[in-house]
């Protein structure tokens, strides 16, 4: 028998096994691309919900507390810091007032025309209990220590009659007496005198009230949400007031990628949603706020685009609906 030959690959079955690889890779390279895409689409509309949820929770949570006291609904105010509506901070008014255009009062540089914004002030829940007050030396007695005041902090004090907001003057943080003097802080108090009168006087010792035991002294808080511009992108900010031996507004970045807020609001008897300029002067009459956010994703994930999405929250006034 003659010598056996090894058959190699002939050309033509050599470019079909190339052709039949390179179908495998590019099927193999296709799911990758799709579970890529599909990871990146997933991942993007994770992060557009979770700003989402966080931007809803604590814009809900100032908006449930607009105007609220710890003591009783729809009390008199009296606020006897020096000129409160030259400050967007101290102008407590009825504690909510949405802005449709610009805000009257320092309006951020950064803020987006065309996007809604609100101003929100109330009491925190938490601060320390009335032990004795003393009008004349303009010092109460507190139930602790442990109260976290110092001197400069904005503050409001309540009974089931009315409610006082002024600056707080002394001591320090470890003290048992809380003083808000006239004439003595940045604000200043224009008066000694924490009652509530019509017009309010603003003389060294006002209209005199004594807070009885049992009434409650807590912070003020004031906080305003906007969307504004950060380095092309648009973010969620909240100011707020810090009290670090003087007062200033601070500007936090909540969440990013809000690309508008629309806000409206319910009157009380009324059967729709109005926005900020429908109500007027009537605030005081707003029992809810529907906040509409639109955001969008960083990633392009699907023909060049990136995920934009559109949620509505409603949240009511809590003080409001009791």
């Amino acid at each position: 028998m003659g010598p056996r030959y090894t058959r190699g690959l002939s050309l033509v079955e050599l470019m079909v096994s190339l052709v039949v690889g390179l179908l495998v890779v590019a099927g193999a390279l296709s799911v990758f691309d799709s579970n890529r895409q599909t990871y990146v689409a997933t991942e993007s509309l994770g992060r557009v919900q979770e700003n989402a949820r966080v931007a809803f929770e604590l814009m809900a949570r100032d908006i449930r507390e607009a105007g609220g006291n710890p003591c009783s609904r729809n009390l008199p105010v009296a606020n006897v810091m020096v000129n409160p509506a030259s400050r967007w901070y101290t102008n407590f008014a009825d504690g909510i007032r949405g802005a449709e255009g610009a805000f009257t009062l320092d309006n951020p540089s950064n803020r987006v025309s065309g996007t809604d914004a609100i101003e929100l002030m109330y009491g925190v829940h938490t601060g320390a209990t009335v032990v004795g007050h003393n009008p004349t030396a303009a010092s109460f007695s507190v139930n602790t220590t442990e109260h976290g005041f110092v001197a400069e902090d904005l503050m409001m004090v309540c009974d089931y009659r009315q409610v006082a907001l002024f600056q707080m003057t002394g001591p320090t943080a470890t003290n048992e007496t809380v003083v808000h003097n006239n004439g003595t802080a940045s604000i200043q108090n224009c008066s000694k005198g924490l009652g509530f009168a019509v017009p309010m006087s603003c003389t060294t010792n006002g209209t005199p009230y004594a807070y009885g035991p049992n009434s409650m002294l807590t912070k003020l808080r004031a906080v305003r949400w906007y969307v504004g511009t950060k380095g092309g992108a648009r973010v969620l900010y909240q100011d707020v007031i810090r009290n670090t031996g003087t007062l200033q507004v601070v500007s936090e970045e909540v969440a990013t990628g809000v690309t508008d807020m629309q806000i409206t609001y319910l009157l009380n008897g009324a059967a729709s949603y109005v926005d900020a300029t429908a109500v007027g002067a009537n605030w005081r009459n707003v029992i809810a706020a529907r906040l509409e956010l639109s955001l969008a994703g960083e990633e392009r994930v699907s023909e060049g685009q990136v995920i934009n999405r559109k949620l509505v929250h409603v949240v009511a006034l809590r003080n409001r609906n009791l």
